[in-house]
């Protein structure tokens, strides 16, 4: 049995374990929803079976480690459990301004996934992608290690290496890779004046005070009479939320831009304020898998608001609050403690940002080494097509901007 059968195999078991115990707990919530302790007692059944009646003796340390990480993930993709020598661990260096390979990381069937990486960074020139995932770091198993310490084994001094063994959905078996620590550079929104007016305004990034950046941009844009624009948030998955409604009030002049809420938060809302706009000509926008954060509550806030059309793939899905829950022996959950909710009202955790005008991404659906002779294939004129702009591009040419038409008025004809 290869390793690419393992994983597809233990992936669906994982699923139907968790599908099962959802449906234990649907069946029992019809006549006990209120009583949540109905579902421990199933919970303390199965445990005692597997330590009685498995066909042999389990570890009942990993057991409940398992169940613990398993019913996070069923709800939280971006949870974690730690340990409380792990939680220790993370709070030294929470914050710490360490080398790391530059990955965003989520959880899928059990293992760490991949939500994409930054740009220029040693994960990104390793070819990895939204979707692969990473089987070992350091050589142990991610199965069912929390993300949290994933994120801290990953990290380390600068140009140092990390040992990884990536699972890729279009290979059959686990490739091995060293990556390289390095201070991250973020990279810079970057604006491109082209004919007829139009601009394109790359954002691969908004952590840290980059959205100071992408207003300067936006001014830029006014100053050299850019008459159309498409922004481009592919690859973008850094920044927190916050900015993301920060940078929709740029774009709108009224509607609604989103919400945040919690079971123990007060909900806020967010609103478009009008002396608060800088771009008001047409814009389209792009995204794809690897578009997370507060890409996801710019995009899904214009869009909503039919401000902008949207091209590409439907967004990974990762917009909430977090927060580090400690408990009474040392240990800590981290939990999404609030969700960003677009103006639709869905949560951009759940569903994402879907286009209104769906594509694949031609230029992540390259593989580098089709050969498979550590050679990448960089003659391909597939590798070279950039659909999404080009449907882009389409979509923006056929919005007038001629005197006495107002440009915003014309993209939401």
């Amino acid at each position: 049995m290869n390793r690419r059968f393992q994983f597809l195999f233990v992936s669906s078991s994982l699923a139907a374990v968790v599908l099962l115990l959802v449906g234990v707990k649907l069946g029992r919530s019809a006549s006990n929803s209120d009583d949540p302790y109905k579902h421990f007692s199933v919970f303390s059944e199965v445990i005692t079976r597997i330590k009685s009646d498995y066909v042999e003796e389990p570890d009942m340390k990993n057991v409940t480690l398992g169940a613990l990480n398993g019913l996070l993930e069923s709800i939280d993709p971006f949870a974690s459990y730690l340990n409380a020598d792990q939680y220790k661990q993370y709070q030294a260096t929470k914050g710490a301004s360490k080398a790391n390979v530059g990955l965003v990381l989520s959880r899928r069937f059990g293992y760490v996934s991949i939500v994409d990486a930054v740009p220029g960074t040693p994960a990104a020139k390793a070819g990895l992608h939204t979707g692969d995932m990473l089987e070992t770091i350091k050589g142990i198993s991610t199965r069912d290690m929390p993300l949290a310490f994933a994120e801290m084994l990953l990290m380390g001094e600068e140009n140092t290496t990390v040992d990884v063994q990536v699972l890729r959905a279009r290979k059959p078996e686990p490739e091995k890779l060293s990556l390289s620590r390095v201070k991250v550079a973020y990279p810079q929104p970057v604006l491109t004046l082209g004919p007829d007016g139009v601009a394109t305004f790359a954002i691969h990034s908004l952590e840290g005070n980059l959205k100071d950046a992408v207003k300067k941009g936006l001014e830029s844009a006014v100053a050299k009479g850019a008459k159309k624009m498409v922004l481009d948030l592919r690859h973008c998955a850094t920044g927190t939320p916050a900015d993301g409604v920060v940078i929709a009030q740029w774009f709108l002049d009224k509607g609604a831009i989103g919400s945040v809420k919690g079971q123990r938060m007060e909900a806020q809302k967010f609103s478009a304020d009008a002396s608060k706009q800088i771009w008001k000509a047409p814009v389209v926008v792009i995204v794809n898998r690897g578009t997370a954060g507060a890409a996801e509550v710019l995009a899904a806030a214009l869009l909503d608001n039919k401000r902008a059309d949207v091209v590409g793939e439907r967004s990974y899905g990762h917009a909430s609050i977090q927060k580090a829950l400690s408990l009474d022996d040392g240990s800590a959950v981290i939990l999404s403690v609030a969700k960003y909710y677009a103006p639709n009202g869905k949560a951009i955790q759940d569903t994402g940002v879907v286009p209104n005008y769906p594509m694949n991404d031609a230029l992540l659906g390259v593989d580098e080494d089709p050969d498979g002779d550590g050679i990448p294939n960089d003659n391909s004129d597939k590798a070279k097509e950039d659909t999404l702009m080009k449907k882009a591009l389409e979509l923006l040419s056929g919005v007038k901007t001629v005197a006495g038409i107002n440009p915003e008025a014309a993209m939401k004809r």
